[in-house]
């Protein structure tokens, strides 16, 4: 059992002293599942740090199977709590390379051993556990991929492989921090039914953290709402989930869209991605697709269905072994995935928003808008041309420079380390941008987005996780780009806060008539925001048309149960 009394949290930012956990009470039995629920920045996955051990908190008491847990609790006190709970955070994909069976069997050995080295396949219990390995894969589903490379897992495969190696460590506390966030619904499906059978199986607390109504009404036994630290109410799972929803705004009607004019041509691409020892993972063949102009579609399929791939090569930022991806440019159609002196050009007019997007902690708002106009402002491309003639950078150089900011950081900085570039480059190539300037290009995007100009002089740490992501949206509009692709950026916002993302959208969409890719898991989210919905399974195109219908389909070809229920079913 864990019992948690008058729990509190106090952060220093930015030399002030700020209270973000007050007064947190409640009790978990043996064998039960606790939801918690809130806004984004409520203080969820703070609260799980805490009971975790791995964070420090200022006031109350924390007792585990009847040990009690102080904020001046010594470090070995504080190990025991360590080493009697497990968490799994939020996109927390850190596994050991190799294949999938042996982080199993390192955990195990950890378990044994106190450390997770590799054991020789010859050494003493190594068929020992690699059979307990198989039986704690079978039962996360992933005993078919034990042989293949973790690096090679989909998003929602890794999440099942680190809630198998959870489970391994024998917790008396289990804590789960969105453990279902960026998976398709099958995935959530099985992930969910793996976390009831824990509970079946080991018969210890378990903690959700979870913005996700639909997975606490299929889990949770009971749900706390958590509002700026504070518990709001704790109750019925329903109960609750409905008082948490009552000021969702009401949907924004979506843009019509008039004659259809084809402006991305997906041309009979053709890409295998296969793995050492275990074959063929995805294999695109002949694969054909158009985008119209002033559309918002969406990509949807299981995790690991080749969503993502296929979003990377329509950006050009992954090539197809043959193939061609064409997007109409003044009047002529140009190949994204080659070489061409004009496809700088294009790429001025596309912005892209990565699963893992970030703001850069230390730089104002104003500043990295202000960095994203120096490289696809008005005039900046042409400057940018003249200037790499007198450093006698090459065209195949500077549009490579120029692919660069548009690529996923840990990407980003591999090939600038590859090139030994700096930043620094930028400021040499591309022209000055005037705060001025910041202003006037962001005042109708940040109007659109119903964010504050007052914005621009603040750092990330400074405004809250709903403008984070309305501020991130800022900075991939601020060029006014015809063309935007997101992918699966909002897999982590509370439904509020995402109804008013996905209405914002709809307003971009309408006033300025970009044209949106979307990749997403989030059904209700695509149901909402899309004028068409694609469904990709194993590579291929399997349904393309409304969005409802599609929708629907993949949660029936998903035998996804959690979604028997809706959000529009608890507000209405």
């Amino acid at each position: 059992m864990l019992r948690v009394k008058n729990l509190a949290k106090d952060y220093n930012v930015l030399d002030e002293r700020k209270r973000v956990l007050e007064g947190i009470s409640f009790t978990v039995n043996d064998g039960e599942i606790l939801g918690i629920t809130g806004k984004s920045g409520s203080g969820k996955s703070t609260l799980l740090r805490i009971l975790r051990g791995v964070e420090s908190f200022d006031e109350g008491v924390i007792e585990l199977e009847g040990k009690q847990f102080f904020p001046d609790s010594d470090k070995d006190d504080m190990m025991d709590l360590i080493q009697n709970t497990a968490i799994h955070l939020q996109r927390n994909f850190g596994l050991w390379n190799g294949p999938a069976i042996e982080n199993i069997i390192r955990k195990i050995n950890s378990r044994n051993e106190g450390h997770e080295g590799l054991p020789e396949s010859d050494s003493p219990y190594y068929d020992e556990m690699y059979e307990e390995s198989m039986e704690y894969l079978k039962l996360v589903g992933l005993e078919h991929k034990a042989l293949h490379a973790t690096s090679a897992l989909s998003g929602g495969e890794k999440q099942r492989l680190i809630l198998a190696r959870q489970i391994v460590a024998k917790p008396k506390l289990l804590l789960l921090d969105e453990p279902v966030t960026m998976t398709g619904p099958g995935t959530k499906q099985e992930v969910l039914d793996v976390i009831k059978n824990v509970k079946k199986e080991l018969n210890i607390p378990i903690i959700v953290v979870s913005h996700l109504p639909e997975l606490h009404m299929y889990i949770s036994d009971r749900l706390i709402y958590l509002e700026d630290g504070h518990i709001i109410e704790e109750g019925k799972t329903e109960t609750v989930l409905k008082h948490f929803l009552k000021d969702m705004q009401p949907q924004v009607e979506i843009s019509s869209l008039g004659k259809k004019e084809t402006i991305i041509k997906v041309k009979d691409i053709n890409k295998r991605l296969t793995l050492i020892r275990v074959g063929e993972v995805l294999n695109f063949k002949n694969l054909s697709l158009d985008i119209n102009r002033g559309e918002i579609v969406s990509l949807i399929g299981q995790s690991g269905a080749g969503k993502t791939t296929l979003l990377k090569m329509i950006e050009g930022l992954t090539s197809p072994a043959s193939g061609e991806i064409l997007y109409l440019h003044d009047g002529e159609w140009i190949d994204i995935t080659n070489f061409n002196p004009r496809r700088m050009e294009l790429r001025k007019k596309i912005s892209i928003m990565h699963q893992e997007f970030t703001l850069s902690p230390h730089s104002t708002i104003g500043q990295q808008i202000g960095f994203r106009m120096q490289i696809k402002g008005p005039g900046s491309l042409e400057y940018a041309r003249k200037k790499a003639k007198e450093l006698e950078v090459s065209e195949e150089i500077l549009d490579m420079l120029y692919t660069l900011p548009d690529m996923a950081e840990e990407e980003k900085d591999k090939i600038m380390n590859q090139m030994q570039i700096t930043p620094e480059i930028y400021a040499k190539l591309f022209p000055k941008v005037t705060f001025e300037d910041v202003k006037e290009h962001a005042s109708k995007i940040f109007e659109a987005l119903d964010l504050p100009l007052g914005i621009l002089y603040k750092t990330p740490y400074q405004i809250s996780g709903g403008e984070h992501v309305r501020a991130y949206i800022a900075l991939a509009l601020t060029t006014h780009p015809e063309i935007l692709m997101l992918d699966e950026p909002f897999g982590d916002l509370d439904p509020v806060t995402l109804r008013d993302v996905t209405n914002a959208l709809k307003r971009i969409n309408r006033e300025f008539g970009t044209t949106m890719i979307i990749v997403s898991h989030h059904m209700d989210f695509v149901k909402e925001v899309s004028h068409r919905v694609v469904l990709i399974d194993e590579a291929k195109v399997v349904m393309d048309g409304d969005p409802v219908e599609v929708s629907n389909c993949l949660i029936e070809m998903s035998h996804a149960k959690y979604l028997e229920r809706n959000i529009e079913s608890l507000i209405s």
